[in-house]
C-alpha cells in the first residue's frame, strides 16, 4: 500500500553536555581559580506540520531518530555548544500517541502546528559554580540532564467536514468524483479504494466543505479483517456522516442490513461516531430508472423515524446531488465550527523522572526544602521562563503529590519554598 497513515518510531531528545573540571593556569599566580565552563543543552524532538505532506511514509522504512547532545563545557569558562533540534515533519492531523501506554502526546491539528514532544536535557554546571570560601578549588562539575527515549506511534487522521462510508463497490469513488475536485482511481473491484480520497465539494450556492472516502468497510473491520479497519481513525474527527448503498442492490445485497453492518462496526470502533449527524445517498438508481422501489421504502421506514433521511441518487448521471448536498450542509450548520482536536493524555517527560525519589524538609530558617532526583531532573527538562513550562511545573508538584506532602509538613501562604536554586513564596 503506498498511503501510509499509521507508524511506529522511537524518538530520542539530546543528553545536557557535562560541566567540565578546570583551573586558570597564570604565570606568577599558583593557585588559579576554578573556571570549568556548562555544558551545552541537548536538543530538542520537535514535531511541526508540513502542508505539502499528507502521509506517514517517510516513517515506514526507519524507526529511530535522535536529536544531538550537548557538548561539555570547557576551559576558561567556555560553555559547550548546544544540541541541534532534531524536527519531524509530519501532515496536519498526526496524533502522537505513547506507544506503551496509548495516550496521546500531541495533536498537530488546528493552531497545534509545532510541538516540543521530547525536550533536552540541560547542561550541566562548571565547577566555577561551586566555589565557596571554603572550597576554593573545587574539583566537581556537574554531569548533563539525561536524554529522554520513547517509542510513540504515529497516527494520521483526515481533517475533513463529511466522511463518507458503505461497504466495497457501491460507487463512493464515483459519488466524489462527481461532487468535488477529488479524481480518485475508480473501478468495479472490491477494495479498488487502498487510501482515504479528500475532496471540496464547491456546487454553485452550496457552502464549501470537505469530504473524505473512507475505504470500504466490512463486517468486522472493527476486529481488523479486511482493509477498511485501517482507514476507521480517519473518520473520527468528520461532523456528519453519509452512508452509501447500492439502491439498486445490484449484487444482491440488503441496503438496510448494510448500513446496519456498518453502524455495528462504527460502534465498536467508538461509539462516539454513531452520535454524529447522518443521512443516507441511495446510489444507482439510474440502474433501475425509478426513484421509489421496495428498498427505497425499505430504508425510509427502518431509518426516517430515527432522523436520518433516505436521498435517491445516481452518481453517474448526477441525479438528486444537489438535494443530498443541500442536505448535508444543513447539517453541517448545527455542528460546531471548531475543529476536532485531541487533548493530551500524557506527558513523556513525567516518565524519565517520575520514580526518582524526592525529599521535603524544613531547614533552620524555617524554609521548605525540596530536593532530590526526581526534582533535579524535572527541572533540569522545563523553561520556567516560559508559561507552558511553568505551568508544567506547577502540574507536576500537583501530580507528584509534592504539594500535599508540603501541606502535610504544614506549610502556609506565604512561606517560601526552595528547590535547586529556585526560590518562590507558596500559595494556594
Amino acid at each position: 500500500m503506498s498511503f501510509a497513515d499509521r507508524a511506529k518510531i522511537i524518538i530520542k531528545s539530546g543528553k545536557g553536555g557535562d560541566g567540565h573540571v578546570s583551573f586558570r593556569r597564570e604565570k606568577y599566580v599558583p593557585n588559579g581559580g576554578p573556571n570549568g565552563g556548562d555544558g551545552g543543552k541537548g536538543g530538542d524532538v520537535i514535531f511541526e506540520v508540513d502542508p505539502g505532506l499528507n502521509t506517514l511514509v517517510d516513517y515506514r522504512h526507519r524507526r529511530k531518530f535522535a536529536a544531538e547532545s550537548g557538548q561539555e563545557g570547557g576551559k576558561d569558562n567556555c560553555h559547550g555548544k548546544n544540541g541541534e533540534d532534531l524536527i519531524l515533519k509530519v501532515p496536519e492531523g498526526t496524533v502522537i500517541k505513547d506507544a506503551e501506554s496509548g495516550k496521546i502526546i500531541a495533536d498537530m491539528s488546528g493552531d497545534n502546528k509545532r510541538q516540543i514532544v521530547l525536550p533536552g536535557g540541560k547542561g550541566g554546571l562548571g565547577n566555577q559554580h561551586f566555589a565557596t570560601s571554603t572550597m576554593q578549588a573545587p574539583k566537581y562539575a556537574k554531569p548533563g540532564i539525561d536524554a529522554i527515549e520513547l517509542e510513540v506511534v504515529l497516527e494520521l487522521k483526515v481533517i475533513a467536514d463529511v466522511g463518507l462510508v458503505g461497504y466495497p463497490n457501491v460507487g463512493k469513488s464515483t459519488f466524489l468524483s462527481r461532487v468535488t475536485n477529488a479524481q480518485p482511481k475508480i473501478g468495479n473491484y472490491h477494495f479498488t479504494t487502498l487510501s482515504p480520497n479528500l475532496g471540496v465539494v464547491d456546487v454553485d450556492d452550496i457552502n464549501g466543505f470537505v469530504i473524505a472516502d473512507i475505504p470500504g468497510l466490512i463486517e468486522g473491520a472493527s476486529e481488523g479483517i479486511g482493509l477498511g479497519h485501517e482507514f476507521l481513525r480517519h473518520i473520527e474527527r468528520t461532523k456528519v456522516i453519509i452512508h452509501m448503498v447500492d439502491g439498486a442492490s445490484v449484487e444482491g445485497r440488503d441496503p438496510v442490513e448494510d448500513i446496519k453492518t456498518i453502524s455495528a462496526e462504527l460502534e465498536a470502533y467508538d461509539s462516539n461516531l454513531l452520535k454524529k449527524p447522518q443521512v443516507i445517498a441511495a446510489n444507482k438508481m439510474d440502474v433501475i430508472g425509478e426513484e421509489s422501489n421496495d428498498v427505497i421504502e425499505a430504508l425510509k421506514a427502518e431509518f426516517e423515524p430515527k432522523g436520518i433521511k433516505v436521498y435517491p441518487i445516481s452518481a453517474v448521471s448526477g441525479k438528486g446531488l444537489k438535494e443530498l448536498l443541500y442536505e448535508v450542509v444543513r447539517l453541517l450548520e448545527t455542528c460546531d465550527d471548531a475543529p476536532i482536536v485531541y487533548e493530551q493524555e500524557f506527558d513523556p517527560t513525567i516518565r524519565a523522572f517520575s520514580e526518582e525519589p524526592y525529599t521535603v524538609e524544613i531547614n533552620d530558617e524555617g524554609d521548605f526544602v525540596v530536593e532530590g532526583p526526581r526534582i533535579e531532573k524535572m527541572l533540569g527538562y522545563t523553561n520556567l521562563e516560559s508559561e507552558k513550562g511553568f505551568l508544567f511545573f506547577q502540574n507536576f508538584l500537583k501530580e507528584q503529590g509534592i504539594l500535599k506532602e508540603l501541606e502535610e509538613k504544614g506549610i502556609k501562604e506565604g512561606d517560601t519554598v526552595r528547590m535547586y536554586g529556585l526560590v518562590f513564596d507558596y500559595y494556594k
